[in-house]
């Protein structure tokens, strides 16, 4: 992939400033940037690699101006950062590009696949399977029976999609994640064994949903286990049966929550956060990392923080105090032999 500065000017609407002809074949980070690399610079404290870079073409702030030569063809933008996300995005979208269906491969006979799509070597479609248009699924992944999935899906290596789950379109699902994996269901016994109770239901990914590497997303055990449109679901998170994501809700990794519990639209997980079950958080609930959420949050759009999770200030406040511990139990102690100081003659 080669572009000029000229091509990407166009294409950002930006201006070029030095030679039109000069061409990139990737993106770098202007400190390390080389020859035939694109950049950019939007955050003024590295303003002092422009003048070093080796990088040739590098994209800057209209208003930008120069204090020494610089080497690299700029390109003039309104807004930097932004543009570089662009690209970014093109640049994603190139090196992704796919299409064909490779062999080995096997794709049922009763399954649909839609135009433009891309089917990598050793995939297996299973039957019933309703897929749509430029969809990508890469090798080794497993789609099995009945499964539905809308348009522009990808599925990268390893990910397994278990019966009669639902994906969306606009969905990306990245290596090693298991949607639709049996819930947690056991009934105990009174010789102390357990009964497997049956995950009969499924999992529902509307549109729009990003869900990272190792995920598992587990299938309702009657109904759905569902994720609304636009969340988020970072690498190692688990979610259990029955649970309810609402949608723009995001969460970090290592993530748990426990069965049938349901978040509302925008809510925060930081990374190791644990839900328990049977719970619900409110609509734009913040949860710091390593927090654990034990009980139902009602209040809309608060921030919360520890284990057992209390209000995010209040945590920063016992925080303090406990830092402050040693040197109140030394005060104890003095304040201790003091008053048997003064209590001898008693």
């Amino acid at each position: 992939m080669h572009f000029t500065a000229k091509d990407i000017a166009l294409m950002l609407k930006g201006t070029v400033e030095g030679d039109p002809l000069a061409a990139v074949s990737g993106l770098a980070k202007i400190e390390e940037a080389g020859p035939g690399s694109l950049s950019f610079l939007a955050n003024p404290k590295y303003e002092h690699y422009l003048y070093t870079t080796n990088a040739g073409i590098v994209i800057i702030n209209s208003g930008h101006q120069l204090t020494e030569p610089v080497k690299a063809t700029l390109i003039r933008v309104e807004n930097a950062y932004s543009a570089f996300t662009v690209l970014l995005e093109a640049y994603s979208t190139f090196k992704l590009q796919k299409a064909g269906i490779e062999q080995p491969s096997f794709i049922h006979d009763t399954a649909t696949v839609g135009e433009s799509a891309y089917i990598g070597a050793f995939a297996y479609i299973g039957q019933g399977v309703t897929m749509g248009i430029n969809c990508k699924i890469y090798p080794n992944c497993y789609i099995a029976d009945n499964v539905t999935l809308g348009d522009n899906v990808t599925l990268f290596p390893g990910v397994t999609v278990y019966f009669d789950c639902a994906i969306g379109s606009n969905v990306i699902i990245h290596s090693g994640a298991v949607i639709g994996s049996d819930g947690f269901g056991f009934a105990p016994n009174t010789d102390g064994t357990y009964n497997k109770i049956a995950q009969i239901g499924n999992v529902i990914v509307e549109d729009d949903v990003e869900i990272g590497s190792n995920a598992t997303i587990d299938r309702a055990t009657m109904g759905s286990t569902i994720i609304r449109k636009g969340a988020k679901i970072d690498n190692l998170v688990q979610v259990a049966h029955n649970v309810e994501i609402g949608s723009n809700t995001v969460i970090a990794a290592q993530s748990g929550i426990a069965g049938s519990t349901k978040l509302g639209e925008n809510v925060m997980l930081g990374g190791q956060v644990g839900v328990v079950g049977h719970i619900t958080l409110a609509k734009g609930t913040q949860v710091q990392a390593q927090a654990g959420v034990s009980r139902t949050i009602k209040e809309e759009g608060k921030r919360w923080a520890g284990s057992p999770a209390i209000s995010y200030t209040a945590d920063m406040r016992s925080n303090i105090v406990v830092g402050r511990l040693p040197e109140l139990e030394r005060r104890v102690r003095d304040l201790e032999i003091i008053i048997k100081e003064l209590t001898k003659g008693d």
